[in-house]
């Protein structure tokens, strides 16, 4: 009985050995496998150096500033006065909602909608549409960025109206309102200005309103914020182009000034000056004019950069004093003493052409 006690004794404790064994061998297949415990000094900082090794990347397929660029297009960085390509994902009463990109939704109010009059926002807009917005501000409390589309309206309109000044063009556009100062008109979506003194002598000014006239620029002012147009100007032109110096035509006393009077001539208003009456003396236009009186008068000068048209009785007296004793005797001879005018201009063009040659060979 003892020695099977003591064999069965031995046997168990080999048993014991061989479930230790057995334990020891699943218990380190455990650790291998799932010990997630880690070294807090073993783990370096996002912003350190230490974490971004070259080796890392060199089987990556790309290289490291290819990385960073690529990481570069994903900071945004959004920035009061950029431009940024948007998606409408929201149309509500005040505004739209703009997918930027941004952690949070950007917000483009009504009134920055457009540089012209709209009614509503789908007037302009339509969900899902892409297009560029302006950043206006910082972003607010809430992370959120207000956008517009008429800041970007209204670069591109004075971009318009500068090459356009340039050009010298002549453009149309419909007056919207009338003041006691002038006219105003709407051009690529700002508001021009024409000064009284510019609107046609046919025109009543009260009377324009839904009318479009011609107009030439005299001011273009983004940082003032003004745009001064001219109707009497781009008549002046139009009609300046069948017009030439020394034609005689007729027209009609408009006004009268201390130092001339102002003659329709077909729409536009040309500047008989006082100096231009007669060879004799005047001391006043109200000694020889009347409004309203017509008379024959000669063009002496053409002035499209200013819109001006001079003119002048003088030229066409047979005799110096004849508009202050005997009009009608000017006017009935007004086209021979044209010609004798246009004769005297070629000669003295001829002159000046021989002395300019004469001082060219002398050099």
């Amino acid at each position: 009985m003892i020695e099977n006690s003591s064999q069965s004794v031995k046997e168990i404790s080999e048993d014991k050995e061989i479930e230790s064994s057995n334990l020891e061998e699943n218990t380190s297949g455990i650790t291998k496998e799932e010990d997630l415990s880690f070294d807090q000094k073993d783990i370096p900082s996002a912003d350190s150096s230490s974490s971004r090794r070259n080796s890392d990347l060199e089987n990556a397929g790309f290289t490291q500033e290819e990385f960073a660029s690529l990481l570069g297009k994903y900071d945004y960085n959004f920035k009061p006065g950029d431009l940024v390509k948007g998606t409408v994902f929201a149309l509500e009463p005040k505004g739209a909602m703009i997918d930027i990109g941004a952690k949070t939704a950007a917000f483009m109010p009504m009134q920055e909608v457009s540089i012209n009059r709209v009614e509503g926002l789908s007037d302009v807009l339509q969900p899902s549409e892409s297009r560029e917005f302006f950043i206006m501000s910082e972003e607010n409390e809430d992370g959120q960025l207000a956008l517009s589309i008429r800041r970007i309206e209204y670069q591109r309109a004075w971009e318009r109206v500068r090459q356009l000044q340039k050009e010298d063009a002549t453009i149309y556009s419909e007056v919207f309102a009338t003041n006691r100062g002038g006219a105003l008109v709407r051009v690529e979506g700002l508001r021009g200005f024409i000064p009284g003194s510019h609107i046609s002598a046919r025109k009543i000014k009260e009377d324009l309103e839904g009318e479009y006239l011609p107009l030439k620029f005299l001011e273009v002012d983004e940082e003032r914020n003004r745009l001064v147009l001219s109707h009497r100007r781009a008549l002046v032109e139009k009609k300046m182009n069948r017009l030439e110096v020394g034609e005689v035509v007729v027209g009609s006393v408009k006004g009268i000034k201390p130092y001339g009077a102002f003659i329709d001539i077909g729409g536009v208003s040309g500047l008989l000056h006082i100096s231009e009456i007669s060879h004799e003396h005047i001391e006043t236009p109200h000694n020889v004019l009347n409004v309203n009186d017509q008379m024959k008068v000669m063009i002496i000068d053409l002035d499209s950069e200013r819109g001006r048209i001079s003119l002048s009785t003088k030229a066409l007296e047979p005799e110096p004093g004849d508009m202050l004793t005997d009009p009608q005797k000017v006017f009935n001879k007004a086209e021979e003493m044209a010609a004798k005018y246009k004769q005297m201009l070629l000669e003295q063009t001829d002159e000046n052409e021989e002395q300019s040659a004469e001082i060219t060979e002398s050099v």
